[in-house]
């Protein structure tokens, strides 16, 4: 049985998701250090040029190569800017499952990208992979990520109470963490199969949705993308 990704390049009208690379570090560096990523997501705060390296050149790389999942990271096809992460994780190969993170840079957000990529990567899941069941998880607050979630065609399956940590900031600038629960979305091949779950671009992917961006086996409980433990999820 397969049990990793091939190493594949995805395409859409705008966007070309493709393997991270040493050249994207200055890009990635500045797009985890928005304050919308460091509020919703597992990032170390502030994210070093260092990490983004680690990320862009080994950990992301990984990521497939140990069969945890595939991460992408989403380029504008005419500019070759790093508009965001596309991450599938917590890989289930008997099941043929799989849970799916997203990032977007601050200068993209407005543009639909986050509904464009994710959806080009469920296609490519269930179309060409096999797979029955791609899962998303959003904080509760985090209406942006939801609605990703309704316009690429997700269920809402339920919520898990208290499930999960979010930062917020304080009057003096500082972070604190937060409780808050979690909605279990799911996609499945059917839901595509009724029109793709797609009808435009669109201003929903206002906010990343990283709510649990290094929720894999290699990194247990809460981990940002070089493992290290921290106060927030990352989708």
């Amino acid at each position: 049985m397969t049990t990793t990704f091939p190493d594949v390049t995805i395409s859409t009208d705008r966007l070309v998701l493709r393997p991270f690379e040493e050249e994207d570090v200055t890009a990635l560096t500045e797009m985890m250090n928005d304050e919308h990523v460091t509020a919703w997501t597992g990032a170390p705060h502030p994210y070093t040029p260092a990490e983004a390296h680690a990320w862009a050149t080994r950990h992301s790389h990984a990521e497939r190569t140990e069969g945890r999942g595939i991460v992408f990271a989403v380029t504008e096809f005419l500019t070759q800017r790093l508009v965001g992460i596309v991450h599938l994780q917590s890989t289930n190969w008997h099941t043929r499952a799989t849970e799916v993170g997203y990032v977007t840079a601050p200068w993209a957000r407005g543009e639909g990208y986050a509904s464009e990529s994710v959806l080009a990567v469920a296609q490519w899941l269930f179309r060409d992979q096999g797979f029955e069941r791609l899962e998303l998880r959003t904080a509760a607050d985090n209406t942006a990520s939801q609605q990703v979630a309704q316009k690429i065609g997700c269920i809402s399956e339920g919520v898990l109470r208290n499930a999960w940590i979010v930062r917020t900031q304080t009057t003096d600038g500082g972070w604190t963490d937060t409780r808050t629960d979690l909605i279990v979305w799911s996609l499945v091949p059917e839901d595509l199969d009724e029109g793709d779950g797609y009808d435009g671009y669109d201003s929903y992917d206002s906010y990343d949705s990283y709510d649990g961006y290094a929720r894999s086996t290699a990194f247990p409980q809460r981990s940002d993308a070089n493992g290290h433990r921290v106060g927030a999820d990352w989708n």
